[in-house]
């Protein structure tokens, strides 16, 4: 064979060569793939639960004298538990049709005596809160909850005097009570769940206490706004003297409404 064929020989075998060398080369560093995706949603619904776990209806009969001189306290009438996800506050309301007196059911007696009224302010009726309100800090009136215990005789006026309102779904001003938090930004209770929070004593578990005080004469000496210094409400400042109670059945509302911090 001649040189000419061998050399020519030489170089196809390594062109060859060289193309197994590519081939493989290719085969390591590229291989197939394929792909498919999916798509996670995650949808945070939030959540604000309020549960009364308690009757829907209490009741004062002041049938006797010294009812009306001591009044008549309903102990753990309501309990309260909160569950939520995110930073809310809770407050109580009293409302009736006019969102200023109590609601006229019915009449004892003629009711001629020009100086006996059925215009009897909500702010009469008195609350008091297991726990008190940590979420206060905004807080002007004359007391940020209901958590101090009812005062006797001598009352204490816009102590324990429920906030009320013709527009219960406004939240209320820094002025008025809170059960928890309060209407500044920074003022609010945290997400949680009495669920998670095992003991009666946390900020998700209430029970409330009220108390009505109608004296004699029927006046009801201890009702007051919720002002700084709180305006007594009682029949004799706001009527005039002689100004009392008409006999009677009378109705209004307690709302708890836990709303989202605003």
């Amino acid at each position: 064979m001649s040189n000419q064929t061998t050399t020519k020989t030489m170089k196809i075998a390594r062109r060859l060569t060289l193309a197994v060398l590519c081939f493989t080369g290719a085969n390591a560093f590229a291989q197939l793939q394929d792909e498919k995706n999916v798509t996670i949603t995650m949808d945070l619904q939030p959540i604000l639960q309020l549960n009364m776990n308690t009757s829907d209806q209490v009741n004062f009969v002041f049938d006797d004298i010294s009812d009306y001189y001591g009044g008549i306290t309903r102990y753990g009438a309501t309990i309260l538990t909160v569950s939520s996800t995110v930073n809310w506050d809770l407050y109580a309301v009293g409302t009736s049709n006019d969102g200023t007196f109590w609601d006229n059911q019915m009449t004892y007696g003629p009711g001629t005596d020009p100086l006996a009224t059925t215009q009897l302010p909500l702010e009469l009726l008195e609350l008091h809160q297991s726990e008190v309100n940590a979420n206060a800090v905004g807080a002007t009136g004359f007391q940020p909850d209901y958590s101090a215990p009812f005062a006797p005789a001598p009352y204490v006026v816009g102590q324990n005097n429920i906030y009320a309102s013709a527009t219960p779904y406004v939240a209320p001003a820094a002025t008025e009570k809170y059960i928890q938090g309060h209407s500044a930004i920074t003022d609010f209770a945290p997400g949680g769940s009495y669920l998670t929070q095992l003991t009666n004593t946390s900020i998700y578990y209430y029970v409330i206490d009220y108390r009505i005080v109608p004296g004699l004469p029927v006046i009801f000496p201890t009702a007051g706004d919720n002002a700084a210094v709180p305006a007594p409400l009682d029949l004799v400042t706001v009527d005039g003297p002689g100004s009392y109670a008409q006999p009677g059945v009378y109705t209004m509302n307690v709302k708890y409404v836990l709303l989202e911090n605003q």
